[in-house]
């Protein structure tokens, strides 16, 4: 399982939005599970996501890099977790 905290650019973006963009990958061996915002300071929250991945089927940095991929709302892409089950 993994923990992944998708940072926004500033207060003003749209975090439901973001998330449904992050939602909206999908490959085999990905299952995305519960998230939540969480204030990070000045007004701006970071979307904490967990996802549960299989080792030989994603890659957690190409899942990054995707999440990455939507510039007009993420900044930056953390792992804040990572468990092997």
């Amino acid at each position: 399982m993994v923990i992944l905290d998708v940072k926004p650019w500033d207060d003003e973006t749209d975090m439901k939005a973001m998330e449904e963009n992050v939602r909206a990958i999908s490959m085999e061996g990905l299952v995305w599970g519960t998230s939540k915002l969480v204030a990070i300071g000045f007004g701006i929250k970071k979307l904490q996501i967990t996802a549960v991945v299989e080792d030989d089927k994603v890659g957690v940095d190409d899942l990054s890099e995707q999440i990455e991929s939507f510039e007009d709302y993420v900044q930056s892409v953390d792992v804040a977790s990572f468990n092997k089950l």
